[in-house]
């Protein structure tokens, strides 16, 4: 598909609005996305965690709490220019590169917790214990919202101020060098879980049928933002 046959194919309905056989099809892509962005998220996490490469990029990204700061806003502008990228009326290349591009910065930005959990903590099981029951509360959420069939539009402001507040913590901590505790992560827990609930809901009430890949990119995005939290907590990390 050339550019102008793609331009002129980004004129899908709103899947709230759409026919059933449209709205299944939007779905079945989305979460097959969903699926393959894990996928790729677990395999290449696997290859830094067992590299030497993946080491030397941790114990750098950690090696004073200033490099984790700078690492987390280098992470946030990929986080924007990703979500950008999928969400391109433009050019289905870029929208991929855009769920490609956040998937591995997703990868990166997990590789110090996931050595601390695979090598230092107290439980070998920690990584898959929280695998586990990230997949079962995804489950789970989604059936609400598949099942009520509810907006949690209302979410979203919710969630907005939520994410500063976080942020504010998390910058202090790193900043002022105090530890944020499991309280904070099981609090990010639920905040992951309303994330899901809201993102959810945006697949099946505000996106086009033609928008699956910017979908998976926000389930995405709130699924590992579970399981970093869940991690944490199983691994005994603050």
């Amino acid at each position: 598909m050339n550019e102008t046959t793609y331009q002129q194919a980004m004129q899908g309905s709103m899947v709230a609005e759409a026919l059933p056989a449209e709205r299944a099809s939007f779905i079945r892509k989305t979460y097959a996305h969903l699926a393959l962005a894990i996928l790729a998220f677990a395999l290449f996490e696997a290859y830094l965690v067992m590299s030497g490469a993946g080491l030397w990029a941790a114990q750098l990204m950690v090696s004073t709490q200033f490099s984790w700061l700078i690492v987390l806003g280098l992470f946030m502008g990929v986080s924007w220019l990703a979500n950008t990228w999928a969400r391109s009326q433009t050019s289905i290349y870029m929208q991929y590169m855009g769920l490609v591009l956040f998937t591995l910065g997703w990868s990166v930005i997990f590789l110090p917790l996931m050595f601390m959990a695979t090598y230092y903590s107290g439980d070998s099981l920690a990584v898959p214990k929280a695998g586990v029951v990230a997949m079962g509360l995804f489950l789970g959420l989604t059936a609400v919202v598949f099942l009520t069939r509810k907006d949690f539009s209302f979410l979203g402001p919710i969630l907005a101020i939520g994410g500063f507040v976080a942020l504010g913590f998390i910058v202090s901590g790193i900043v002022f060098g105090f530890s944020l505790g499991n309280i904070f992560a099981f609090a990010m827990v639920a905040f992951a879980g309303g994330s899901i609930l809201y993102e959810t809901s945006n697949m099946m009430h505000h996106y086009r049928t033609d928008q699956h890949v910017a979908a998976s990119l926000g389930l995405f995005a709130s699924i590992a933002l579970l399981f970093y939290y869940l991690v944490t907590i199983f691994s005994g990390r603050d």
